[in-house]
């Protein structure tokens, strides 16, 4: 394994929620975890806030809320309910992290990397990591 592919830190874990604003009643006014930022992501068709959780460097909870009918998202969210969605680490070289995940045979999502919100991302499906839904994301600099 590269050092390259070797995940550095959590990045985030990721939530899945009906309305951010709701969730935010806990997170922000019960916890004190105030979003950095909120925004869409029309690329992933979802409303995200980012709570830093740990000071500067730290991880962060990601609430996600899908915001078109009919995709995998929402799909999960009515199956599934509110609750865990993924977990983010981070990596070095997204492209070195893909090809060792086809060299170790590992099942993925994407067959190249999609545009995150914060850089390049791919998603490891969950057959191969004991059952979460892992994404590997490349950071933009």
């Amino acid at each position: 394994m590269s050092s390259q592919m070797t995940p550095s830190r959590i990045d985030h874990v990721a939530i899945i929620v009906r309305d951010i604003e709701q969730a935010l009643l806990f997170y922000r006014d019960t916890l004190g975890l105030v979003p950095r930022e909120i925004k869409d992501v029309p690329t992933e068709q979802v409303r995200i806030a980012f709570l830093p959780a740990g000071g500067p460097g730290g991880s962060e909870l990601e609430l996600i809320e899908p915001t078109v009918a009919n995709t995998s998202l929402l799909k999960f969210l009515e199956r599934r309910g509110e609750g865990l969605h993924h977990i983010c680490m981070e990596v070095e070289n997204i492209d070195a992290a893909l090809h060792e995940m086809h060299e170790h045979e590992t099942p993925v999502l994407d067959q190249q990397p999609r545009i995150a919100a914060e850089g390049r991302a791919i998603f490891v499906h969950p057959k191969g990591t004991n059952g979460v839904l892992l994404e590997l994301l490349e950071k933009s600099k």
